[in-house]
């Protein structure tokens, strides 16, 4: 039964699940010196890795996957970088398709299922022929994306030691959901910009694949799956995309250690994103569940943050 007792206590002034999650998303600031490489996916698309290294020559490395609308130098990826490379542990930044600043060469893009280009990432890893252990963590959307590939029937590679996932909306519809609520406007006001101005990028590239008609239909983040996320990936609508992608279903059968760390306030969540029953279920799933840290927040006053800590504490363990 691994339901982990969290040791997270948060300060007192980041107590409120929306100041610890708009503190770490918008006022935390970190330099970190990155060098770019991209590699062709198996589709001959493209995706963009930023990596950063450890002082001394490493045998292990970490590979990051952002949330929704994110990228490989936000700071919620970037401290976990800085955190491992100081512990001599090399980490690759991904950036999802048409995250990195260049839209990719398709009509389709990333989604939180798409499992395929983690797995032509490790591929590409492994083939440096480099690393003797590889690390996983997946923060929000990436998180998400990060448990179906481990739990899904992938193959997962005898190289990939342990994984994590921060804030995970294993439940796509409840946290769809969750996101629409009132106490969540400012946020999803923000999402449904972002996308929609990509989108309308997009638009311009394939003018027979969605109308500008369509596009302004689109008033909420529900409408933005229903209307391209789904349809672009080859579901049905936004319910068929959500029931096939949460990646609640596929945490019994996940073989590779990995620790979920979700924060009882986090208000993107539904109850169905503590899987406390399929925990205790699978003796490889670890839930930590503690009562502050809001949405990829977990803020500590000094040096870097509980869930970038825990994570090396965690991998370490399973190592």
């Amino acid at each position: 039964m691994p339901i982990v007792k969290s040791n997270f206590k948060a300060h007192f002034r980041f107590r409120s699940g929306f100041v610890s999650t708009v503190y770490s998303g918008l006022i935390r600031r970190l330099k970190i010196k990155q060098s770019r490489e991209r590699i062709t996916l198996r589709d001959d698309d493209f995706i963009d890795l930023d990596w950063s290294y450890s002082p001394s020559p490493s045998k292990s490395v970490i590979i990051l996957f952002h949330g929704l609308e994110g990228h490989g130098q936000r700071p919620y990826i970037t401290g976990a970088a800085l955190h491992f490379n100081e512990h001599n542990i090399d980490a690759i930044c991904v950036n999802f398709r048409c995250c990195s600043g260049e839209l990719n060469k398709y009509y389709t893009s990333y989604h939180s299922g798409k499992t395929d280009d983690i797995e032509d990432i490790i591929k590409h890893v492994i083939s440096l022929d480099k690393y003797d252990s590889i690390f996983l963590k997946g923060i929000s959307l990436g998180g998400n994306i990060l448990l179906k590939y481990l739990g899904d029937g992938s193959l997962v590679p005898l190289q990939v030691k342990a994984a994590m996932a921060v804030s995970v909306p294993c439940d796509l519809s409840g946290s769809a959901k969750a996101l629409h609520a009132p106490k969540n406007l400012p946020y999803h006001i923000n999402f449904k910009w972002a996308l929609i101005k990509r989108l309308k990028l997009k638009q311009k590239k394939f003018p027979e694949a969605i109308t500008k008609a369509k596009i302004r239909s689109i008033k909420t983040l529900y409408d933005f799956d229903e209307v391209y996320t789904s349809r672009a990936h080859g579901f049905k609508n936004a319910q068929d995309y959500y029931a096939k992608c949460s990646s609640l279903q596929f945490l019994t059968t996940i073989k590779t250690p990995v620790l979920i760390l979700n924060a009882l306030n986090d208000s993107f969540l539904s109850e169905a994103c503590y899987p406390f029953k399929e925990a205790e279920m699978n003796p490889n799933v670890f839930l930590e569940t503690p009562n502050r840290g809001g949405h990829v927040g977990f803020i500590r006053r000094k040096g870097y943050y509980y869930n970038e800590t825990r994570a090396l504490e965690f991998f370490l363990e399973c190592q």
